[in-house]
């Protein structure tokens, strides 16, 4: 079966198989939501434009999240937009909220449709990025890692990955799964991994993503 069936089959990033002697930690909130997002059956990576991405190498499978027809939806941008996503689903409206680079909170407010919070996800865009989310943001062990959490590095430029699912094996030895979206603004997708196809090894250390190498010591929680 070649990597586009494979693609066609999986529907949702819970499908994608764990390695062996792994099974997926127990989760639910934002976890289960990140499991459950679909996945679109072509992988190809589109920029907000409609061109394709350059690189076609660094994608597992795409997510099917809209990513706007401006310049704005990045890196640190698809990891405000997938925890707004949730808890808009979730019906906690008061809880999005993200600090701009002047440290001035940017709040969604009502009418709570989805069409307002994608204008509200643009004045987050516009007002904060990798440097502000890395300031608020609380640092986590590498073993401590869960769905949701962050790697990350602020600054100008930075980047951020989200860590969209995690298991475990007997030994208690963790892998996770990191989706991204980068610069220019493109879709969000789950990248290729070291370990079975798209896990990466949670140890201290190099983490080498296809597009960014980080640090275990950059690892953070909402």
């Amino acid at each position: 079966m070649n990597t586009i069936t494979l693609i066609v089959l999986l529907q949702s990033i819970v499908n994608i198989p764990v390695p062996e002697g792994f099974k997926r930690i127990a989760t639910d909130g934002f976890g289960q939501y990140l499991r459950e997002i679909r996945l679109k059956k072509d992988n190809t990576v589109y920029l907000y434009n409609g061109s394709p991405k350059r690189n076609q190498t660094a994608q597992y499978a795409v997510m099917d999240i809209s990513v706007g027809a401006k310049d704005l939806q990045q890196c640190a941008d698809a990891a405000m937009r997938l925890r707004a996503e949730w808890l808009f689903k979730s019906m906690q409206y008061g809880k999005i909220v993200f600090n701009s680079v002047d440290g001035a909170p940017v709040r969604f407010g009502p009418p709570y449709n989805h069409i307002n919070l994608l204008k509200y996800m643009e004045r987050v865009f516009s007002t904060c990025n990798s440097w502000s989310l890395d300031r608020d943001m609380k640092s986590k062990k590498i073993e401590e890692v869960q769905i949701g959490d962050v790697l990350i590095k602020g600054g100008f430029p930075g980047h951020v990955v989200m860590l969209v699912d995690v298991a475990v094996n007997r030994n208690g030895d963790k892998v996770f799964m990191i989706a991204q979206s980068y610069m220019p603004a493109q879709d969000i997708h789950v990248l290729k991994g070291p370990k079975a196809a798209v896990w990466y090894p949670a140890r201290e250390g190099e983490i080498r993503t296809p597009e960014w190498t980080f640090q275990s010591d950059q690892l953070k929680g909402w």
